[in-house]
């Protein structure tokens, strides 16, 4: 009596090919992230319940004047320009590290106005916050 071997189907499955794949495209990924270099400033924006990681230690305030003109506080005291909320900023927050500053500006202040306040926090190293009232 003659025994007859069938065929097996092989039921295991290799993932080799799968991770292969895997890996490469995280390769590519890593390599692509590291060639995006953002020109952004630390900008944190709170969320509308008002809960932020970082407490400010000190707020610039922009006011709309009308006519093009502007106010600028920081705190509570009028510095009158740009140039004087960077000597105010300095003199109050020295030497720290990477220090968290609020920005507060009416709805009508000009994008141009804020942006001059974020290149002065960029270029001292400030955390710039910007503030916004809650929902």
């Amino acid at each position: 009596m003659a025994i007859k071997h069938g065929s097996k189907v092989d039921k295991s499955f290799s993932a080799s090919s799968m991770t292969d794949l895997m890996f490469l495209l995280l390769l590519f990924l890593l390599i692509a992230t590291t060639l995006i270099s953002p020109n952004a400033v630390k900008l944190i924006l709170p969320k509308s319940s008002n809960q932020l990681k970082d407490k400010a230690v000190t707020t610039v305030s922009i006011q709309d004047a009308g006519h093009g003109r502007y106010r600028y506080y920081v705190e509570l005291k009028e510095v009158g320009s740009l140039e004087g909320v960077d000597r105010e900023l300095k003199a109050r927050l020295g030497d720290q590290k990477e220090p968290p500053v609020s920005l507060h500006a009416d709805k009508t202040v000009a994008w141009d106005e804020i942006i001059k306040v974020m290149n002065i926090a960029r270029d001292n190293g400030y955390k710039l916050i910007a503030a916004t009232s809650p929902e």
